[in-house]
């Protein structure tokens, strides 16, 4: 059984918010009024600090066991929600924090520098299914499941299908008119979050005869018939649920859709690319965790009568991969603000997941590498973080269609 240790109110992030999401910066700033890529604001500084309490605290004693059995007790989904994790950037008025978008991610990174599987479920459920909602959902689906998204329920984002993966818009999923509803017909797999999930944001087809143009986007709730056919068991991010869903006559209100009818392949690109930069983080997150545990290890053993950490062959190796975990966090912190400053953010955003998820591989590889064979032992914990950083070139866009958007906007600028 799972035994969960309580972090005080002290740590809640809705507690300890003050002045949430007014300033995109500190008030430390040069002559210049511009201020560095590690300034934050207080607010971001304290949730940086709560959260990585509460990781090691909380979830640490509870990995080994959520590892085994492949889910995370519902106590710990419950504390998510009482620190205020599940809702950053919703307003204090229907139940969230009301923090920064920067703010979101420095709470997936510090996760993941524990454990990538909680770190996951708290960046899908902010950065895609809660910005979804947020910027293209009414006033009416505000209220109705923004408040509870915040303070209980569990949403996912269900987009990728059997022949829909990095082709999504070739979707087979349909949403027929029925007049006063829809009715949902298809299958969605790969989806994150949905073994938790009491919400379903669905894209479906509700025009075929269009292309992807008729591709929509529905707000789905899992009582009115959704089917969770399958729980994949995976490398990686166990404790994280990953299901095949079914959808059978599912009926879905008119007052549920999300935004306009054939407008949703334009909502996954522009939410995906927030994603993107989530998934920068999480990986961010994998490698500083790796380095973290490896490193002060290089200073406990000793071999031909030094630490192993003094050697010049092993100092060059830890150097270069520090350096790589700084260059993953400017890139994606870099691609955070400008996502606050309202500037387009496809380039940036592929570029902070490439490197990160990059990095991620190489500092959990190397991790073990540097521990030797109790690297390669479960006891030590990086050979998780080994698993658990390869979905990261996978998920949310490839590595090759980061680099195919990144050279695709190189190509279009000199074409200009």
């Amino acid at each position: 059984m799972f035994a969960l240790s309580r972090v005080p109110l002290l740590f809640s992030a809705r507690a300890l918010t003050t002045n949430v999401g007014r300033r995109p910066f500190s008030s430390a700033t040069n002559s210049n009024g511009l201020n560095s890529l590690s300034t934050f604001t207080e607010d971001e500084q304290i949730m940086r600090e709560s959260v990585a309490t509460f990781a090691k605290e909380v979830i640490k004693p509870l990995v080994p066991e959520m590892e085994e059995t492949e889910q995370m007790p519902k106590e710990l989904l419950q504390q998510l929600f009482e620190m205020g994790l599940m809702g950053i950037e919703t307003s204090a008025e229907l139940g969230g924090s009301e923090m920064s978008f920067t703010s979101a991610l420095i709470a997936i990174e510090e996760l993941a520098k524990v454990d990538p599987s909680v770190s996951a479920l708290v960046d899908i459920h902010n950065t895609l299914s809660g910005t979804c909602l947020q910027r293209y959902g009414n006033e009416d689906l505000h209220k109705r499941y923004l408040s509870k998204m915040a303070t209980g329920s569990i949403a996912s984002f269900c987009l990728s299908e059997a022949g829909a993966g990095s082709d999504a818009f070739s979707l087979q999923t349909k949403a027929e008119d029925k007049g006063d509803h829809y009715l949902l017909n298809g299958s969605k797999m790969w989806i994150s979050n949905s073994g938790e999930a009491d919400f379903f944001i669905v894209f479906a087809n509700a025009d075929p005869s269009k292309g992807y143009k008729g591709i929509s986007c529905f707000m789905v709730e899992k009582e009115w018939g959704v089917q969770i056919a399958k729980k994949e068991k995976k490398l990686g991010l166990r404790a994280s649920s990953t299901c095949v869903l079914n959808f059978d006559d599912v009926r879905v209100p008119k007052e549920n859709v999300i935004g306009e009818i054939g407008q949703g392949y334009k909502y996954s690109i522009d939410i995906l690319n927030e994603g993107r930069i989530g998934i920068a983080a999480q990986m961010l997150g994998v490698a500083q965790g790796a380095f973290d545990l490896a490193v002060p290890y290089l200073f406990e053993r000793k071999q031909f009568g030094k630490h192993i950490g003094t050697f010049q062959g092993m100092q060059y190796q830890y150097a270069q991969i520090a350096a790589e975990i700084e260059t993953a966090r400017l890139v994606t912190y870099n691609a955070a603000r400008m996502r606050e400053e309202g500037r387009n953010i496809m380039h940036e955003a592929a570029i902070a997941k490439l490197i990160a998820c990059q990095v991620a591989e190489r500092s959990a590889s190397k991790a073990i590498e540097w521990m030797g064979g109790i690297g390669f032992t479960r006891e030590a914990g990086v050979e998780k973080f080994y698993r658990d950083a390869k979905i990261g070139s996978i998920y949310e866009g490839t590595s090759n269609m980061m680099l195919q958007t990144i050279a695709k906007n190189i190509s279009n600028n000199i074409s200009r």
